[in-house]
């Protein structure tokens, strides 16, 4: 059976689950956990119900439309990788035009909600956003240098402060210490997947670091990083922008995300890369609960 007749034969149902595979839903939801969190933290009191609808289905929409786009871009990779290639465009469920003309849709309607009921200057940095992870990351530097993940990182750290952005209308410093902490975050996190994922992306001839550079280098990496981003979730109590309950709070998280890159690290254990992946995916959501947290409970600070 050819791909088009699939296409013909494909549930409602199915075809649904397909496309919604296109938009990274579980990706997307922790991005929209720290755009809230950016809401959130941007005012003393609970961010205005309408902004707080507006910017967190306009920024879904448009992040979906990124994620789309990604799986069209990525669509012959995806196809000689175990982890990727039951995905819908290479099973071929969608076609590489339909999927674009979804993906548009998604960003279209995400970017009009922004214009219309949050503000310019979100819509436009989550319009930048969007551009630097499906076109500047996916087509041009994942192809191109093991630094990739590194310098494609800000625009996956950029939802906490579009969520700032929508509430205050510019963007300020502690905004900007959101977004540094998601950077810093980001390497040791997907490079403990790519130690994992080395033989699908050499197959598919990805340049990720663990196979530009081997793993006992990208082993190191993580292990520095991890000082790195440690350093930087400091910021927040240093500058006064979150108090003692982060504090404690993230000092337990890095603790256990510091044992987890020592244990890679050390590569004693095969699962200790995808333990650790998994493992910062809560890491970051627990770290801006905390956040959180904090800033509404009143007197600890």
């Amino acid at each position: 059976m050819n791909n088009s007749q699939q296409r013909v034969f494909t549930s409602p149902l199915a075809l649904c689950r397909d496309y919604l595979e296109l938009c990274k839903l579980r990706v997307v939801a922790v991005m929209l956990l720290t755009a809230i969190v950016g809401m959130c933290l941007a005012t003393p009191e609970f961010p205005p119900i309408v902004t707080l609808i507006s910017a967190t289905l306009g920024i879904g929409l448009m992040a979906s439309g990124a994620a789309a786009v990604n799986h069209v871009m990525d669509r012959n990779i995806d196809a000689k990788m175990a982890r990727t290639h039951r995905r819908p465009l290479p099973q071929g469920k969608i076609d590489e035009t339909r999927a674009l003309l979804f993906a548009a849709f998604l960003s279209l309607s995400g970017i009009t909600v922004l214009i219309l009921w949050t503000n310019l200057l979100t819509a436009w940095l989550t319009l930048g956003a969007l551009i630097g992870y499906a076109l500047i990351y996916t087509m041009l530097l994942k192809r191109a240098t093991p630094l990739n993940i590194v310098i494609g990182g800000i625009a996956g750290a950029a939802p906490p402060l579009l969520g700032w952005v929508a509430v205050t209308g510019r963007i300020e410093p502690d905004s900007l210490l959101l977004v540094l902490i998601i950077f810093a975050w980001t390497p040791p996190h997907f490079w403990a997947l790519c130690i994992h994922k080395k033989d699908d992306y050499a197959r598919a001839g990805v340049p990720m670091l663990p196979v530009t550079h081997g793993e006992r280098y990208t082993r190191l990496q993580i292990l520095l990083y991890t000082v790195l981003m440690v350093l930087t979730t400091l910021f927040p109590f240093m500058t006064g922008m979150s108090g003692l309950i982060y504090l404690m709070g993230v000092t337990l998280l890095n603790l256990r995300f510091f044992q987890w890159a020592v244990r890679v690290y050390l590569a004693n254990d095969s699962s200790a890369p995808m333990s650790m992946f998994w493992f910062s995916v809560k890491y970051i959501m627990w770290l801006f609960v905390v956040l959180l947290v904090d800033h509404y409970v009143i007197g600890l600070h």
